[in-house]
C-alpha cells in the first residue's frame, strides 16, 4: 500500500513537472501599438508562424491599447518576450523583470531611425520657426508617453531645447499611436505631430501620393534600432530557442526576408542587451534634472539633494556608456 500510495505520489509530482514545462513553450509575444492591432498583426503574424514551425514553442501574438499595456503584461508575466522602442524597453528593464537580447537590423543598413516632427505640406508651417513663434495656437499630436521616436526623443531635443513644455505650451495636445498621428496629418486634421522616419518610409512604400502630403520639419539624432526583451526568469533553454531563432532568422532564405520587408523594413536581428538603453537613459535622466530645477515649490535644499542624485546617476551612465 505505501510503495502504491509512493508510486501515485510520483505520477502526480511527474505529471505537474509536465504540466508546468508544457506551460513553460506556452509564450505571449507583446508587440508596442505603433499602429492599429489588425495592421502589427498582418504584419508580425507570419514570422511568429515561423517561430512556432522552427522551435516547437507555443507563441501567440499579445496587443494592448498602448505601450504600458505590454510593460504592465511583462510585469506581471503575461507577456514572455515583447518588440519594444527602446523608452518602453527602458521601462520593461527596470519594472518587469526584463531583459534586452536582440535588435532590429535596417535593410539599408542603418543602426537605427530618427524621431521626426511633420506637418501637412499645404499647412501654415514651412519651418521650425513658425511652430515656436506662438504655440497656443497650435494642435500637436504626440506621441504615446512611454514612446522614444513619439514622445521622449522629441520631448528633449525638440520642445524642450526651444523652452516648450509639450503640455503647457500648445493649443492642444493629443496623444496617439504613430499611425493615428501620420493619418491626421495627410488629411489636415491636426498642425503638427511627432512621428519617426520608419513609418514615413513605410508611407512612401505603401502610399506615394500621401507620402507626398507630408513635409518634415525637423529630424532628431539617431536612435539605436528597436530592441527585443524577454522575461529573465524564462529557462535558459527557452531562451536559447528564441535567441537562435531571431539571430538567424531572414538570413538567406527569400520567405523569410519577405516577411522582415514587411515589418517596417527591417531586414533581421543582432544580438544586443542592456547597454543600448544607455542614450535613452541620459536622455530621460537630463528631462527629470530640468523638470527639478524649474519646480518653484521644491526648496533649494530639497532641489539641490534631489540634483546631486541625478548628477551621480548621469555620471554612472556617461562612464558606462564611454566603455561601449
Amino acid at each position: 500500500m505505501k510503495l502504491l500510495r509512493s508510486l501515485i505520489v510520483g505520477m502526480a509530482a511527474f505529471a505537474s513537472l509536465a504540466t508546468q514545462a508544457v506551460r513553460a513553450e506556452d509564450l505571449n509575444l507583446g508587440i508596442i501599438s505603433t499602429d492599429s492591432s489588425a495592421v502589427l498583426k498582418q504584419r508580425w503574424q507570419p514570422l511568429i508562424d515561423d517561430l512556432n514551425k522552427q522551435t516547437g514553442l507555443n507563441v501567440k501574438a499579445f496587443f494592448a491599447t498602448d505601450y504600458s499595456g505590454i510593460i504592465e503584461g511583462m510585469r506581471f508575466n503575461k507577456v514572455q518576450v515583447g518588440y519594444f522602442g527602446n523608452a518602453s524597453a527602458m521601462e520593461a528593464v527596470d519594472r518587469s523583470n526584463g531583459e534586452v537580447f536582440a535588435k532590429a537590423v535596417y535593410a539599408n543598413g542603418d543602426s537605427g531611425y530618427n524621431s521626426v516632427l511633420i506637418t501637412n505640406i499645404n499647412s501654415r508651417f514651412k519651418t521650425l520657426d513658425d511652430v515656436f513663434k506662438n504655440t497656443k495656437d497650435v494642435t500637436l499630436g504626440f506621441g504615446d508617453p512611454n514612446s522614444t521616436s513619439g514622445s521622449l526623443i522629441p520631448g528633449y531635443y525638440l520642445f524642450a531645447k526651444h523652452n516648450a513644455p509639450v503640455q503647457t505650451s500648445f493649443k492642444t495636445v493629443l496623444p496617439s499611436s504613430h499611425e493615428a498621428n501620420l493619418l491626421a496629418v495627410v488629411n489636415n486634421k491636426i498642425d503638427i505631430a511627432t512621428n519617426n522616419t520608419e513609418m514615413l518610409d513605410t508611407l512612401k512604400k505603401q502610399h506615394p501620393d500621401k507620402f507626398a502630403q507630408v513635409r518634415v520639419l525637423w529630424t532628431s539624432p539617431l536612435i539605436p534600432s528597436d530592441p527585443l526583451v524577454w522575461r529573465k526568469d524564462l529557462p535558459q533553454a527557452t531562451k536559447d530557442r528564441l535567441r537562435n531563432f531571431f539571430l538567424n532568422y531572414a538570413k538567406s532564405d527569400p520567405h523569410e526576408k519577405e516577411v522582415m520587408a514587411g515589418i517596417t523594413g527591417y531586414a533581421g536581428f543582432a544580438a544586443s542587451s542592456d547597454a543600448q538603453l544607455l542614450p535613452i537613459r541620459q536622455v530621460a535622466l537630463f528631462q527629470k534634472k530640468q523638470k527639478i530645477e524649474s519646480d518653484t515649490h521644491l526648496s533649494d535644499s530639497d532641489r539641490q539633494t534631489q540634483l546631486a542624485a541625478l548628477d551621480a546617476q548621469l555620471g554612472a551612465l556617461n562612464a558606462a556608456a564611454s566603455k561601449q
